[in-house]
Protein backbone atom coordinates (compact mmCIF):
# COMPACT_ATOMS: atom_id res chain seq x y z
CA UNK A 1 0.00 0.00 0.00
CA UNK A 2 1.27 3.55 -1.31
CA UNK A 3 2.20 5.68 2.46
CA UNK A 4 4.54 8.85 2.16
CA UNK A 5 7.50 6.83 2.34
CA UNK A 6 6.63 4.39 -0.58
CA UNK A 7 9.53 6.63 -2.93
CA UNK A 8 12.21 6.02 0.31
CA UNK A 9 11.44 2.36 0.68
CA UNK A 10 12.18 1.97 -2.96
CA UNK A 11 15.14 2.86 -2.17
CA UNK A 12 16.16 0.99 1.00
CA UNK A 13 13.56 -1.96 1.37
CA UNK A 14 10.77 -2.53 3.49
CA UNK A 15 13.26 -4.02 6.52
CA UNK A 16 15.53 -0.35 6.20
CA UNK A 17 11.83 1.33 6.74
CA UNK A 18 10.88 -0.96 9.50
CA UNK A 19 14.06 -0.29 11.30
CA UNK A 20 13.55 3.66 10.78
CA UNK A 21 10.22 3.65 12.08
CA UNK A 22 11.38 1.82 15.41
CA UNK A 23 14.52 4.01 15.68
CA UNK A 24 14.34 6.77 18.26
CA UNK A 25 17.07 10.21 17.65
CA UNK A 26 17.40 13.25 19.31
CA UNK A 27 18.55 16.47 17.85
CA UNK A 28 19.77 19.25 20.14
CA UNK A 29 19.11 22.63 18.46
CA UNK A 30 16.56 22.91 16.33
CA UNK A 31 17.80 26.51 14.32
CA UNK A 32 19.35 26.62 10.74
CA UNK A 33 21.09 23.13 10.49
CA UNK A 34 18.74 21.18 13.47
CA UNK A 35 16.04 21.98 12.03
CA UNK A 36 16.78 20.65 8.32
CA UNK A 37 17.85 17.78 10.39
CA UNK A 38 14.36 17.37 11.96
CA UNK A 39 12.51 18.24 8.21
CA UNK A 40 14.71 15.34 6.55
CA UNK A 41 14.30 12.68 9.43
CA UNK A 42 10.86 12.66 9.47
CA UNK A 43 10.36 12.50 5.99
CA UNK A 44 12.33 9.60 5.84
CA UNK A 45 9.71 7.90 8.57
CA UNK A 46 11.90 7.98 11.59
CA UNK A 47 9.38 7.39 13.83
CA UNK A 48 10.56 8.81 17.18
CA UNK A 49 12.37 12.28 17.51
CA UNK A 50 13.55 13.83 20.52
CA UNK A 51 13.70 18.02 20.03
CA UNK A 52 15.74 19.87 22.50
CA UNK A 53 15.76 24.16 22.38
CA UNK A 54 14.63 26.42 24.72
CA UNK A 55 14.49 29.28 21.73
CA UNK A 56 11.68 30.84 20.06
CA UNK A 57 11.60 31.93 16.42
CA UNK A 58 12.96 35.36 15.41
CA UNK A 59 12.38 37.60 12.43
CA UNK A 60 15.94 37.08 12.08
CA UNK A 61 15.61 33.32 11.58
CA UNK A 62 13.26 33.55 8.38
CA UNK A 63 16.48 33.26 6.45
CA UNK A 64 17.48 30.36 6.87
CA UNK A 65 15.24 28.30 9.33
CA UNK A 66 12.60 25.78 7.84
CA UNK A 67 10.25 26.39 10.59
CA UNK A 68 10.75 30.16 10.46
CA UNK A 69 7.67 32.07 8.90
CA UNK A 70 6.03 35.39 9.61
CA UNK A 71 3.33 33.22 10.93
CA UNK A 72 5.48 31.44 13.74
CA UNK A 73 7.58 34.73 14.85
CA UNK A 74 7.22 34.38 18.56
CA UNK A 75 6.73 30.91 19.12
CA UNK A 76 8.65 28.39 20.41
CA UNK A 77 10.43 26.39 17.83
CA UNK A 78 9.80 23.36 19.39
CA UNK A 79 6.14 23.53 19.45
CA UNK A 80 6.43 24.54 15.87
CA UNK A 81 8.65 21.43 14.87
CA UNK A 82 6.75 19.42 16.55
CA UNK A 83 3.62 20.41 14.46
CA UNK A 84 5.14 20.20 10.90
CA UNK A 85 6.69 17.11 12.51
CA UNK A 86 3.01 15.56 13.29
CA UNK A 87 1.64 17.67 9.73
CA UNK A 88 4.74 15.47 7.56
CA UNK A 89 4.09 12.15 9.65
CA UNK A 90 1.00 11.95 12.44
CA UNK A 91 2.39 8.87 13.92
CA UNK A 92 5.68 10.50 14.74
CA UNK A 93 6.02 10.27 18.42
CA UNK A 94 7.65 13.65 19.44
CA UNK A 95 8.93 14.35 22.79
CA UNK A 96 10.11 18.52 23.02
CA UNK A 97 12.11 19.44 25.44
CA UNK A 98 12.16 24.08 25.92
CA UNK A 99 15.59 23.41 27.54
CA UNK A 100 19.15 25.38 27.11
CA UNK A 101 21.43 21.74 27.02
CA UNK A 102 24.57 22.86 28.77
CA UNK A 103 26.64 20.81 30.74
CA UNK A 104 24.21 21.40 34.27
CA UNK A 105 20.83 20.70 32.02
CA UNK A 106 22.64 17.05 30.85
CA UNK A 107 20.73 15.13 33.62
CA UNK A 108 17.21 15.67 32.46
CA UNK A 109 18.29 13.27 29.32
CA UNK A 110 18.80 9.53 29.28
CA UNK A 111 20.86 9.12 26.24
CA UNK A 112 20.76 5.42 26.58
CA UNK A 113 17.18 5.42 24.76
CA UNK A 114 17.88 7.06 21.60
CA UNK A 115 19.69 5.10 18.78
CA UNK A 116 21.57 8.17 17.23
CA UNK A 117 22.23 11.53 18.68
CA UNK A 118 22.87 15.31 16.55
CA UNK A 119 24.43 18.12 17.87
CA UNK A 120 23.17 20.95 16.44
CA UNK A 121 23.51 23.52 18.63
CA UNK A 122 26.23 26.54 19.42
CA UNK A 123 27.62 26.58 22.54
CA UNK A 124 30.98 24.73 22.53
CA UNK A 125 30.36 23.52 26.87
CA UNK A 126 27.18 21.75 25.74
CA UNK A 127 28.22 20.45 22.48
CA UNK A 128 31.19 18.83 24.44
CA UNK A 129 28.38 17.42 26.86
CA UNK A 130 26.54 16.30 24.61
CA UNK A 131 29.52 14.36 22.40
CA UNK A 132 30.53 12.84 25.91
CA UNK A 133 26.65 11.24 27.21
CA UNK A 134 26.76 10.14 23.61
CA UNK A 135 30.01 8.04 23.70
CA UNK A 136 29.49 7.27 27.45
CA UNK A 137 25.95 5.61 26.67
CA UNK A 138 27.91 3.99 23.40
CA UNK A 139 25.10 6.25 21.30
CA UNK A 140 26.27 7.08 17.54
CA UNK A 141 26.62 10.74 17.89
CA UNK A 142 26.97 13.37 14.62
CA UNK A 143 28.32 16.83 15.19
CA UNK A 144 28.01 20.13 13.30
CA UNK A 145 30.72 22.53 13.13
CA UNK A 146 30.61 26.31 12.25
CA UNK A 147 27.66 26.93 9.83
CA UNK A 148 27.78 30.40 9.73
CA UNK A 149 29.74 33.32 7.75
CA UNK A 150 30.08 30.23 5.00
CA UNK A 151 28.77 30.97 1.69
CA UNK A 152 29.59 27.64 -0.25
CA UNK A 153 27.76 25.09 0.91
CA UNK A 154 29.68 22.65 -1.53
CA UNK A 155 32.39 23.05 0.38
CA UNK A 156 30.86 21.14 3.50
CA UNK A 157 32.05 17.27 4.29
CA UNK A 158 32.04 14.31 6.56
CA UNK A 159 34.90 13.89 8.56
CA UNK A 160 36.44 12.58 11.32
CA UNK A 161 37.02 15.26 14.19
CA UNK A 162 40.69 14.09 14.25
CA UNK A 163 40.73 14.67 10.29
CA UNK A 164 39.40 18.28 10.37
CA UNK A 165 41.15 21.08 9.30
CA UNK A 166 40.98 25.11 9.36
CA UNK A 167 37.01 25.34 10.56
CA UNK A 168 37.99 27.21 13.94
CA UNK A 169 35.53 25.40 15.60
CA UNK A 170 36.82 22.06 14.71
CA UNK A 171 40.01 22.96 16.41
CA UNK A 172 38.57 23.65 19.46
CA UNK A 173 36.43 20.35 19.55
CA UNK A 174 39.18 18.24 18.66
CA UNK A 175 41.22 20.17 20.99
CA UNK A 176 38.60 19.07 23.90
CA UNK A 177 37.76 15.78 22.51
CA UNK A 178 41.76 14.67 22.68
CA UNK A 179 41.46 15.99 26.41
CA UNK A 180 38.83 13.55 27.62
CA UNK A 181 39.77 10.43 25.34
CA UNK A 182 37.31 10.89 22.75
CA UNK A 183 38.81 8.82 20.25
CA UNK A 184 36.75 10.04 17.01
CA UNK A 185 33.87 11.70 16.90
CA UNK A 186 31.78 12.00 13.11
CA UNK A 187 31.45 15.82 12.33
CA UNK A 188 30.18 17.69 9.22
CA UNK A 189 32.71 20.70 8.76
CA UNK A 190 34.15 23.09 5.78
CA UNK A 191 37.41 24.34 4.72
CA UNK A 192 36.25 27.22 3.59
CA UNK A 193 37.38 30.35 5.68
CA UNK A 194 34.90 32.42 7.55
CA UNK A 195 33.81 35.74 5.69
CA UNK A 196 33.66 38.49 7.51
CA UNK A 197 30.58 40.13 8.21
CA UNK A 198 29.96 43.74 7.59
CA UNK A 199 29.51 46.01 10.60
CA UNK A 200 26.82 47.81 8.83
CA UNK A 201 24.55 49.18 11.99
CA UNK A 202 21.36 49.54 9.43
CA UNK A 203 20.48 45.74 10.12
CA UNK A 204 22.42 45.01 12.82
CA UNK A 205 20.45 43.51 16.18
CA UNK A 206 22.96 45.60 18.22
CA UNK A 207 21.31 48.88 16.77
CA UNK A 208 18.21 47.30 15.84
CA UNK A 209 17.46 44.54 18.92
CA UNK A 210 13.77 42.59 18.28
CA UNK A 211 14.57 40.50 20.97
CA UNK A 212 10.78 40.77 23.47
CA UNK A 213 11.99 42.23 27.04
CA UNK A 214 13.19 39.57 29.52
CA UNK A 215 14.58 37.73 26.81
CA UNK A 216 17.15 35.08 27.74
CA UNK A 217 20.72 34.31 25.98
CA UNK A 218 19.99 37.78 22.99
CA UNK A 219 22.39 37.08 20.08
CA UNK A 220 23.36 40.69 20.81
CA UNK A 221 25.04 39.23 24.45
CA UNK A 222 27.67 37.40 21.66
CA UNK A 223 31.20 39.06 20.34
CA UNK A 224 30.03 38.40 17.26
CA UNK A 225 27.10 37.93 15.66
CA UNK A 226 27.32 35.56 12.46
CA UNK A 227 25.71 36.46 8.81
CA UNK A 228 24.10 33.38 7.31
CA UNK A 229 22.41 32.41 4.16
CA UNK A 230 19.17 30.06 3.08
CA UNK A 231 21.82 27.70 1.28
CA UNK A 232 24.50 26.59 4.11
CA UNK A 233 22.93 25.71 6.84
CA UNK A 234 19.98 23.65 5.00
CA UNK A 235 22.93 21.68 3.44
CA UNK A 236 24.49 21.14 6.58
CA UNK A 237 21.47 19.83 7.92
CA UNK A 238 20.87 17.34 5.47
CA UNK A 239 23.88 15.99 4.80
CA UNK A 240 23.75 15.10 8.71
CA UNK A 241 20.47 13.93 8.28
CA UNK A 242 21.63 11.42 5.10
CA UNK A 243 24.42 10.14 7.94
CA UNK A 244 21.81 9.54 10.62
CA UNK A 245 19.60 7.44 8.06
CA UNK A 246 21.96 5.50 5.78
CA UNK A 247 24.07 4.51 9.75
CA UNK A 248 20.44 3.34 11.05
CA UNK A 249 19.98 1.46 8.13
CA UNK A 250 23.34 0.29 7.72
CA UNK A 251 22.57 1.12 3.94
Amino acid sequence: MLNQFSRTQLLYGKEAMEKLASSRVAVFGIGGVGGYVVEALVRSGVGTLDIIDDDKVCLTNINRQIIATTKTVGRYKVDVAEERIHDINPKCVVNSYKTFFLPETKDQFDFSVYDYVVDAIDTVTGKLAIIECAKEAGIPVISSMGAGNKLTPSMFEVADIYETSICPLAKVIRKECRKRGIDSLKVVYSKEKAVRPLEDMSVSCRSHCICPPGTVRKCTERRDIPGSTAFVPSVVGLIIAGEVINDLTEW
